[in-house]
């Protein structure tokens, strides 16, 4: 078929279902299929379609003067890499970035701009190790975070990173992203403990901000992520955060599947950020994001009488302790925290057809499990030393707590005794609420 002949709208469509690179393969055909091929509004597509940009500019931010331009640009600037991955890189940066501006451009604004392939070379030169492709493409876009002396920060540090974190008691954790000098630095001097002697080929690419200690290494060599565990400083105990099956052809440049734990690991935590599974908490006006799963499977939820509970727990790594002794006797000790959110319905408590405009907690009842055999059963007053009152339609009252088990799967569940009215003005008799059923388990992706 003469593809000249075609109608214009036609050969338009045509070149726009090709795709960047046949497109251009057919401009070299003929001088009308080379004025068709460069339309910019063609190329405005491919753009958008891959690199998702809504403008022409550079990989540096800077305008160019056509969409074409700006797509061989870019081409230009990753043309050491397979393209599909540098295209898929590029979406996962683009969801997160996306997500930050809509609802936490506080932290949006500690994202670096991302380092050159000379930058990239001088890191390995230094720490002697190859970054696996994606990471690699993933600090082109990005080079961590960077908090100044305008970054909001609390009396703990900083609650600004883009993987977030979890509090319970005194235990605040929150993970951002290094940047590449601080990845060396912290790596120097972690990895210069004779724990890590035989890992000279991991580093330290995300910790936390606040003043406890919670590191992830990429192992260069594999391209697994890995956790610190309460052993780290011991004897440089690990976890692996991504499945070890997804990891993928890190360092082949020929192969346009490759995957690292780094790309999916921040994949997987965009698509929890886009789907809500996981949220921002505010405390005393700062806001950070929560790991505890606000979604179902993991949120859980009850209503009894009008009181709605809901609670999720998260995995503790760092509290985690895997240890087996000499003696080849088992110690371990698995880390949770959970978080309770109660609130009273806008309709009140409801007992007996009979509404009250409050109600107040007054005893809990836990029963937590591992591998379905009951290891604690606690009957108490009130929560972390409070007697919350509950209001209709009033703010969620959170509190967090924690857990530890002998194995890495188990349960919590249990019930909070209420007074309709208050404690001191009873208005009728007490009631329990239900707090259904949460896993507390080791899970395939830890943050």
């Amino acid at each position: 078929m003469d593809l000249e002949a075609v109608g214009d709208l036609a050969l338009h469509i045509i070149l726009s279902k090709l795709g960047a690179k046949y497109t251009a393969v057919t401009a070299c055909v003929s001088k009308k299929l080379r004025s068709f091929a460069s339309e910019d509004s063609l190329w405005f597509k491919f753009c958008s379609q891959d690199l998702d940009l809504n403008q022409p500019i550079d990989p540096l931010g800077n305008p160019t003067p056509s969409f074409k331009a700006s797509y061989q640009i870019w081409r230009e600037a990753f043309s050491m890499y397979p393209w599909l991955l540098v295209i898929r890189v590029k979406r996962c940066w683009g969801r997160l970035n996306n997500w930050l501006d809509i609802n936490f451009p506080e932290a949006k604004a500690t994202l670096r701009t991302g380092v050159s392939e000379a930058d990239i070379q001088e890191f390995e030169r230094i720490l002697k190790v190859k970054l696996p492709l994606p990471t690699r493409i993933l600090y082109r876009f990005c080079d961590g975070q960077e908090f100044t002396s305008k970054s909001i920060v609390s009396a703990h540090g900083s609650l600004l990173g883009l993987i977030g974190g979890y509090s319970f008691y005194h235990h605040i954790i929150n993970v951002y992203l290094l940047p590449l000098n601080e990845v060396i630095s912290n790596t120097k001097v972690i990895l210069h403990h004779p724990s890590f002697s035989s890992r000279s080929k991991y580093i330290v690419v995300a910790a936390s901000s606040t003043y406890v200690e919670k590191f992830f290494f990429l192992n260069c060599t594999t391209g697994q992520l890995h956790v610190g565990t309460k052993n780290l400083p011991i004897d440089g105990e690990m976890l692996p955060c991504v499945p070890n099956a997804l990891i993928n052809s890190v360092h082949d440049f020929n192969d346009d599947q490759q995957q690292d734990a780094m790309l999916l690991w921040l994949e997987e935590h965009g698509r929890r950020l886009e789907n809500g599974v996981i949220k921002l908490h505010e405390e005393g006006g700062i806001r950070s994001i929560s790991l505890f799963p606000e979604e179902p499977p993991f949120c859980s939820t009850a209503v009894t009488n009008g009181v709605k509970v809901r609670a999720s727990a998260v995995f503790i790594p760092e509290l985690t302790d895997l240890q087996i002794d000499d003696l080849q006797i088992d110690h371990q000790n698995y880390a949770f925290s959970y978080s309770i959110r109660m609130s009273l319905l806008p309709e009140g408590c409801i007992i007996h057809g009979v509404p009250f405009s409050s109600c107040q907690l007054h005893r809990r009842h836990w029963i937590i499990c591992a591998n379905d055999h009951i290891v604690s059963d606690v009957n108490a007053e009130a929560v972390i030393g409070k007697f919350p009152l509950l209001l209709p339609g009033a703010k969620e009252f959170v509190y967090e707590s924690c857990a530890s088990l002998p194995t890495s799967l188990g349960s919590i569940e249990g019930s909070f005794t209420f007074v309709p009215g208050r404690l001191t003005d009873p208005k009728g008799a007490p009631f329990e609420a239900e707090v259904a059923r949460v896993p507390l388990q080791l899970p395939d992706y830890i943050f």
